[in-house]
C-alpha cells in the first residue's frame, strides 16, 4: 500500500520509527504480506521492535497473521502493545480466496497462543471476503469469543481495481450490521469497532448508521450522519487520532467513540 512506509530490514524499521517519533508520531502499525502458511515473517524484526519500544517509547501494534507460540512469546517480551490478526472462519474461503496452506484450526491455534502470551489481542473479522457473501464470519466470531480479546474490529470487503475480485459486489450494509450485531451479542463487554476498511459513499453512510444501532463502541472515520445519530441517542462521543485497535485504552475515558 502506498500509504505505508517500507522497512524491509530491522535497521530500516528502527530508522522509520525514529522518523515517526521525530515528526511527533505516537506509534506505528507493523504489517506486511504473508507467506503461503499465512504467517507474516516477523522473527528477524523482534529485536528491532524491542529497541523501538525501549528507546523511542512508541506504541507498537503488530499484524501477525498465523503465529506460533515461540513468536508470540518473543513479541510479548519485546513489549508489543497489541496483536492484530484477521480471523477466517471458512476453510473454503482460506483456500479459494486467500490461497493459503492453512485451515480454520490454524487461526484458532493462533488466537490461543496470542491470548496465552498476554499481548492485548485485537482480532479482525472481514465481512464478505468470499466474493461479497457471508461465509464463515459467525464461525470466526465464535472462535474469537473463546479468547477474551481486548477488542474486536469488523471490516468489510471492498473491490480493489486490478485484483481478481475487482468486479465482485461488496457485502450489503445489512450484512455488515448482522455481523456487528452478532459480535455485540457474543462479546457484550468487549470493545467493538467498525474499522476503516469498508465501502465508501452512500454504502458507508448506511453501514455507519446501522453500526451505531448495532452497539459499536467506535467507528473509524465515521460518516457525519452516524455521529448525529449517536448524539440523538444520547451517546457520549469523542474523537481520537489513534489506530482504532487502541479502543480498549480509549474506552477508559469514554463510552462511545468516533
Amino acid at each position: 500500500m502506498n500509504t505505508m512506509l517500507p522497512a524491509v530490514t530491522p535497521q530500516r524499521l528502527v530508522e522509520v520509527c525514529k522518523e515517526i517519533k521525530a515528526k511527533g508520531g505516537l506509534g506505528c502499525l507493523i504489517s506486511g504480506g504473508c507467506l503461503p502458511d499465512g504467517s507474516v515473517p516477523l522473527e528477524r524484526f523482534v529485536d528491532a521492535i524491542t529497541e523501538v519500544k525501549k528507546s523511542l517509547g512508541l506504541t507498537v501494534v503488530v499484524h501477525t497473521g498465523i503465529v506460533d507460540s515461540e513468536l508470540a512469546g518473543r513479541l510479548a517480551e519485546a513489549g508489543v502493545d497489541a496483536a492484530l490478526i484477521d480471523v477466517i472462519g471458512s476453510d473454503e474461503t482460506i483456500q479459494e480466496i486467500y490461497q493459503l496452506n492453512v485451515s480454520v484450526a490454524d487461526y484458532d491455534r493462533s488466537l490461543r497462543v496470542l491470548h496465552g502470551s498476554g499481548i492485548p489481542l485485537v482480532p479482525h473479522v472481514l465481512v464478505g471476503l468470499h466474493y461479497g457473501k457471508l461465509k464463515g464470519e459467525f464461525e470466526a466470531l465464535g472462535m474469537i469469543a473463546k479468547y477474551s480479546p481486548s477488542a474486536v474490529i469488523v471490516i468489510a470487503f471492498m473491490p480493489i481495481h486490478g485484483t481478481l475480485m475487482e468486479t465482485a459486489t461488496p457485502p450489503k450494509p445489512a450484512d455488515i450490521a448482522r455481523v456487528l450485531a452478532a459480535a455485540r451479542l457474543m462479546l457484550p463487554k468487549t470493545p467493538l469497532v467498525l474499522g476503516c476498511m469498508r465501502p465508501k459513499g452512500k454504502h458507508k453512510t448506511e453501514t455507519d448508521m446501522l453500526a451505531v444501532k448495532a452497539g459499536v463502541n467506535a467507528i473509524a472515520f465515521p460518516a457525519e450522519q452516524a455521529i448525529k445519530l449517536a448524539e440523538s441517542m444520547h451517546m457520549e462521543t469523542s474523537f481520537s487520532s489513534l489506530c482504532c485497535s487502541q479502543i480498549f485504552n480509549d474506552l477508559k475515558r469514554s463510552v462511545w467513540k468516533a
